[in-house]
């Protein structure tokens, strides 16, 4: 039922509205200030690296200390690229309600990495606002570009798949 409401009632979607906006220019002051004031990853990473989560059995994720080592550290100049910009896109995509479930998915994978690498923060209330937004689908973006682009696509693009899957059949 609440799921329904979720994503269908346009009540609900003006709520997710004033929560999507919210969230949306949290994701893209954030990464505004750090394309504009210069960021540098290596010093997280290293930090992260150093002092991973831990619990009474030892380190909780391995898999992601690992992850860190081998791949995000020796391409930090990479990640300098993608976290700042990311955020950024994220912010916008969520301000205007466009893509508004991509830009999500992608804010809560941003969440879950930096919390993985041990940084509570304000992630676990974005997390669940996330979820919140990404579970609403459409009725997030109804009130942004989402009603015009959704349908859109629909119309074109994914038209299309759906012929070439008919004909093949």
């Amino acid at each position: 039922m609440f799921n329904q409401f979720l994503r269908e009632n346009k009540i609900s979607a003006a709520l997710l509205t004033l929560l999507r906006v919210y969230l949306g220019y949290a994701w893209m002051t954030a990464g505004w200030g750090k394309i504009t004031g210069g960021f540098d990853a290596a010093g997280f990473l290293k930090g992260s690296i150093a002092n991973p989560v831990a619990g009474p059995d030892g380190i909780v994720y391995g898999w992601y200390v690992s992850f860190l080592e081998g791949v995000a550290l020796p391409n930090v100049d990479l990640f300098n690229f993608l976290v700042p910009w990311g955020e950024f896109l994220v912010g916008l995509g969520l301000i205007l309600g466009c893509f508004t479930s991509v830009a999500m998915f992608f804010g809560l994978v941003m969440n879950f990495s930096f919390m993985l690498a041990g940084t509570v923060s304000h992630n676990p209330t974005d997390i669940l606002m996330g979820v919140i937004i990404l579970t609403a689908g459409f009725n997030a973006g109804r009130y942004g570009l989402d009603y015009y682009v959704v349908p859109f696509l629909r119309k074109t693009v994914f038209k299309k798949g759906a012929d070439l899957l008919q004909q093949k059949a």
